[in-house]
């Protein structure tokens, strides 16, 4: 019998378990074929994702050696353009943690030529804004490399380019964090203070409040030990000072005096007082917006979120503050896991429970579209697919309490919010890639009727209730082709671990094209930081990008509409 070769090697119609013929895909994590991303696409899914948790086919060790390989990559080819990428990313407040940032610039004063690295020494402040940040860059290069002259004088900077107030509050509000603490790193910096009042902060961080008195200083004059007598040095600043007040208080009242003359942050105060409701009065005020929606929980357990109450009216009203939201680089995904777990009424962890306020919960609703720039509309037909399958499920965003496939529904709600006609699907194959498990006649695909009018925790909810199977990420495009849709853009948000399809996404967007819509475009949107794509990178007509950046929906709009 005669060999049909067309059927062994079809470059318009390749089942996903093999390459596209002539194609550079190769093997993704389930035996299916995607394009891998370049390594720079890869750092900014790193940046921006993270790796906590892993994915479901790829586990956390894993997962981190992949994107650590591929950072080096990127830093031996071009440092410069590495560290100004991981400042770019940061400092915009574009990733939901800054912890890979953090990662990324301790790679490259370990891997980097020399001008990178002084460029990594130069931006550390920007990066590492806080004490926190710096504690954790400690760590990790503490676990890369040696303390040499470069980054000792980078740390010391950090701390002797900062006005008195500012290093007043970077030393009580962030006191230690993963064994580091203000006295270690300056114990290796060695800086020098620039003014008598940072050395007076220095020698506090070292020694405590009773290291301030006059020094004593031996010295060699003429072979002999003589002993030096100087002067105090400069005042501790107000906020310190007050900071060791708070450690003598024996009432709440003095401690909400404190709080209201010298503004103490919630850091600041002894663990005893922040069960009592009226020092969570007094912190409330003042509180920075982070602060306010990680503990919006605590405040409903002490009863100070109640309806009708003045506490209320003033967490909606800075929750309802675009521009204040964005100043505090609020990022989107800090918000949809306050909402969530914040209208569940408890904690992922602990046994802290509250009963909700329904105000508090439609103002984070708010806060979460304020969280993004504003995005202009392409004003074309948009189609926003959900990868719903089981491996969506199972990784999670940034290691947050929400899946991936929790969150591409959070971040599809954008556009549709965005953009006057746009439909949403969710996507997901049915045993052995054939579709139809979900009924209604739609071989894998489930209309979902989302609108940005819903309320966040009903859509994670509409979402989650879909059913899992495989991935075949060439429905959304098969689905459109089948019933006559003119679509200018298909946005796919997915882990691109494609398996389960008859024809690979990008052959299926050549048909649609060549059927219905010549021009139609199609956005992958990456939700895990693995390496792998549906983009074909020949074609220019597709784009990947990563999964809850906040630039994320403009760059979409901007790509669909041109």
């Amino acid at each position: 019998m005669a060999i049909n070769y067309a059927r062994l090697f079809n470059r318009r119609v390749t089942p996903q378990s093999q390459p596209i013929p002539g194609s550079t895909q190769v093997r993704n994590s389930n035996n299916g074929h995607s394009w891998l991303v370049d390594d720079w696409t890869r750092l900014d899914r790193f940046l921006i994702l993270g790796a906590e948790g892993g994915t479901y086919y790829i586990g956390e060790r894993e997962i981190v050696k992949q994107n650590h390989d591929a950072l080096i990559r990127c830093i031996k080819q071009d440092g410069l353009r590495a560290v100004n990428r991981i400042v770019e990313i940061s400092a915009a407040g574009r990733a939901p943690k800054n912890d890979p940032a953090i990662f990324a610039l301790a790679l490259v004063v370990t891997h980097g030529d020399v001008p990178a690295k002084a460029h990594a020494f130069e931006n550390l402040s920007k990066v590492c804004r806080i004490g926190t940040h710096l504690f954790h860059f400690a760590e990790y290069v503490n676990a890369m490399r040696g303390w040499g002259r470069g980054l000792r004088h980078a740390v010391g900077h950090w701390y002797t380019d900062r006005g008195m107030d500012d290093l007043a509050h970077q030393a009580v509000k962030y006191q230690q964090r993963d064994g580091w603490s203000h006295a270690d790193l300056l114990r290796l910096a060695h800086p020098q203070a620039p003014s008598p009042q940072h050395d007076a902060v220095f020698r506090w961080l070292l020694k405590g409040a009773d290291s301030l008195g006059e020094r004593e200083v031996k010295r060699k004059v003429r072979g002999e030990d003589r002993v030096a007598r100087y002067a105090p040095v400069g005042e501790l600043p107000q906020l310190i000072q007050a900071f060791e007040q708070a450690k003598r208080a024996t009432i709440a009242g003095e401690i909400v005096k404190l709080i209201g003359e010298f503004d103490l942050p919630r850091e600041a105060i002894p663990t005893q007082w922040l069960n009592e409701a009226v020092v969570w009065e007094a912190l409330l005020e003042r509180m920075p917006l982070t602060a306010l929606i990680r503990n919006l929980g605590k405040l409903s357990s002490l009863g100070l979120l109640k309806p009708f109450s003045d506490a209320k009216r003033l967490i909606v009203r800075k929750l309802r503050d675009g521009m204040a939201l964005q100043r505090a680089r609020i990022h989107p995904l800090a918000v949809l896991v306050a909402q969530k777990i914040y209208a569940q009424g408890h904690g992922d962890k602990g046994t802290l429970k509250w009963s909700p306020v329904t105000a508090v919960v439609d103002a984070l609703d708010e806060a979460f579209y304020a969280t993004f720039p504003n995005v202009e509309p392409c004003g074309r037909p948009v189609l926003l697919a959900l990868d719903v399958s089981g491996s969506m499920a199972a990784s999670r965003i940034a290691g947050s309490c929400l899946s991936a496939r929790e969150a591409s529904a959070a971040m599809a709600l954008i556009t549709a919010a965005t953009e006057p006609e746009h439909e949403i699907i969710a996507f997901s194959a049915g045993a052995q890639g054939y579709g139809g498990m979900h009924g209604g006649g739609e071989p894998g695909i489930t209309r979902v009727n989302l609108s940005p009018r819903l309320r966040l925790a009903e859509v994670i909810k509409r979402i989650e209730a879909i059913p899992m199977g495989g991935t075949d990420c060439a429905l959304p495009m098969l689905w459109a082709a089948r019933n006559r849709l003119n679509v200018a853009g298909f946005i796919t948000y997915t882990d691109s671990e494609t398996w389960a399809g008859t024809i690979h996404p990008a052959q299926a967007l050549r048909q649609y094209r060549s059927e219905f819509v010549c021009e139609a475009k199609a956005v992958v949107v990456g939700m895990t930081s693995n390496g792998f794509t549906l983009a074909d990178p020949e074609d220019r007509g597709m784009l990947d990008v990563v999964g809850f950046d906040s630039a994320t929906p403009a760059v979409i709009a901007d790509f669909v509409r041109s």
